[in-house]
């Protein structure tokens, strides 16, 4: 990935980032800059993003990983050993 290759990425040495951090932070939790990449010796070394951003990604994660289990088990699935829904409540309901 480049620096450039994607929306509202700001690349930035490590130099620059220690010397201006506090603003460069103002930008990215104020959502100004969506993602800053650091720079070092020409090559990407980290990227900073919001934590909104963040976990926006996590989410999305998660639910990616949740939709290829599904599909795992599906892939499976045997119509003839499935168990009704009502058979499953009365298999594990409660006993308080």
């Amino acid at each position: 990935m480049t620096a450039s290759s994607v929306r509202g990425v700001q690349a930035v040495s490590t130099t620059a980032m220690v010397r201006g951090f506090s603003t460069r932070l103002k930008g990215i939790s104020g959502h100004a800059i969506e993602c800053m990449v650091i720079v070092k010796n020409n090559q990407p070394v980290a990227v900073i993003i919001n934590v909104d951003a963040y976990q926006e990604m996590l989410d999305e994660i998660k639910d990616l990983r949740v939709e290829a289990a599904a599909a795992e088990r599906l892939t499976g699935f045997d119509q003839a050993n499935a168990i009704c829904h009502d058979d499953m409540r009365t298999r594990y309901a409660r006993k308080d």
